[in-house]
């Protein structure tokens, strides 16, 4: 591991440490979006398709900055989108940025698990054979901090044509029940319910489709013990 294999994860931990320090956050509140609800709806009225543009780079780049405030973002992408163009907006921003966090990850700390001892040497294997499945189930139940999970995949090994994909449709539909919150918010956005994902009927699905990504799993972990 060389200091020119890290700067990359370094700018962007030193850019998200920034943005904190000189007050970004104040803009990633509900207070901040429903005192500008007026102002960004007649921009986003004014510019259409440029607005959406802007909005997916300023949440890939929030997101490569790993900065907390993406509800916010994506509840005020469905106020000023409507819940289906807001996801998919979220969705694109999210895994684009996720996906720098991951190769700037990667090329600082790829390797690491292997140097760490066997137990974490056969947990990078293990994770490596069901990349996609068990990176769609971190994706799809947000136990763990979405940035925590845009690294271990990188220092475990993932490659890439899994970590995209299941990036991509872990997704959504927290994306989506987020916007939905949003658009059905409208210009009442001051202190939405974030604690709308963690609902039986909203987080009992997200969990079937998360049991679903792992069937594969245990099926291949059966018939190989039953060989």
């Amino acid at each position: 591991m060389t200091l020119r294999r890290l700067l990359p994860l370094a700018l962007l931990l030193a850019a998200g440490v920034a943005f904190i320090a000189l007050g970004g956050r104040h803009y990633l509140s509900f207070a901040a979006l429903s005192q500008n609800r007026d102002w960004l709806a007649a921009l986003v009225a004014r510019w259409g398709i440029v607005a959406g543009i802007a909005y997916v780079a300023g949440y890939a780049v929030l997101t490569a900055l790993s900065v907390p405030g993406a509800a916010v973002l994506t509840i005020a992408g469905g106020v000023l989108f409507g819940a289906w163009l807001a996801t998919a907006y979220v969705v694109v921003g999210a895994t684009i940025g996720a996906t720098a966090v991951f190769l700037a990850a990667r090329a600082g700390l790829g390797g690491l698990a292997g140097r760490a001892g066997p137990f974490v040497a056969r947990l990078e294997s293990g994770f490596r054979r069901n990349a996609f499945n068990y990176l769609l189930v971190l994706r799809l139940v947000p136990i763990f901090p979405f940035w925590l999970v845009n690294l271990v995949p990188a220092v475990l090994g993932v490659p890439l044509r899994s970590y995209v994909p299941a990036t991509l449709i872990g997704i959504v539909p927290g994306a989506f029940v987020y916007a939905s919150l949003g658009a059905g918010l409208g210009a009442a956005a001051d202190n939405p319910d974030l604690g709308i994902l963690f609902r039986p009927g909203v987080l009992g699905p997200i969990l079937g489709l998360a049991i679903l990504a792992l069937l594969p799993v245990a099926y291949r972990h059966w018939h190989k013990e039953a060989a």
